[in-house]
């Protein structure tokens, strides 16, 4: 089962990739930059897809979603680890602890979340009752646990918002009451459009800052910066102990199913 990892906010670099070679691919929605190769013992192919561009150039609200999963699964991945810095919406949260979303609430606002949007096709409807994968979860979480690192909260609510600009503490507030637990920008439309192609997908989220309320100061992105500068070596270990671990050489076990349709 090839998998990809898609770097997020302060994760541009692939350290667990053997023999990295950069790679263009083209799509129906655009020319996507990725690095191939492979780890592990088995010499499994691996890619990685930095999100935000060279230079952490692109806004989560300008990522081209679609181009970039369209990519992974053209060269063969069929499950993805992504990385991303959020805020927490609890104070058992704090900053430096580390989520595997297992649901989330969607509150983007004008990104294509689709590949079935064509009037040529049928009406498509992709089950989402479970969003995230949780076998990856599960690797992921066995993965931190190995190397003693801090524990891994295994399930959570990722609010997903549109950016580029921090929420406001009245809309903190809403997504406390309706459940939840850390807030960013980038998982919608990620899972969303892995599920119609029928990949695995996983978020692995660090907590960079409490939300707007939660904070005793303004929120910057610097601050984001700071900490995922000291945490960026917990982030590469985890995924890199997963991407080796023999479980996910196991059959198939999680919810994520085949392709919603043909696309």
């Amino acid at each position: 089962m090839a998998i990809a990892v898609i770097g997020g906010t302060g994760v541009y670099e692939p350290p667990w990739l053997m023999d990295p070679a950069p790679q263009t691919v083209k799509t129906p929605y655009g020319t996507v930059e990725i690095v191939a190769g492979h780890c592990g013992p088995h010499q499994s192919a691996t890619w990685f897809l930095n999100r935000h561009g060279s230079g952490h150039r692109i806004p989560p609200h300008q990522v081209n979603y679609r181009a970039n999963l369209w990519a992974l699964r053209e060269v063969g991945a069929h499950r993805i680890i992504a990385t991303a810095a959020v805020g927490s919406l609890s104070p058992s949260l704090p900053p430096g602890s580390l989520v595997l979303p297992d649901q989330f609430l969607d509150f983007t606002k004008s990104r294509p979340t689709t590949f079935f949007d064509s009037d040529s096709q049928t009406v498509v409807h992709t089950d989402m009752t479970h969003p995230f994968c949780r076998q990856l979860a599960t690797g992921l979480a066995a993965a931190a646990t190995a190397a003693g690192l801090e524990p891994v909260a295994q399930e959570g609510v990722y609010v997903c918002t549109e950016g580029p600009r921090f929420e406001t503490l009245a809309e903190i507030r809403a997504f406390r009451l309706l459940g939840g637990d850390v807030v960013g920008m980038t998982a919608v439309p990620e899972v969303v459009l892995a599920r119609e192609l029928g990949l695995c997908y996983q978020t692995l989220a660090l907590v960079t800052n409490f939300a707007a309320g939660l904070a005793e100061t303004s929120l910057s992105h610097g601050e984001v910066l700071d900490l995922v500068k000291t945490k960026r070596a917990t982030l590469t270990e985890i995924v890199g102990r997963a991407l080796v671990d023999p479980r996910l050489e196991e059959t198939k076990w999680c919810e994520c199913g085949p392709p919603a349709a043909p696309v």
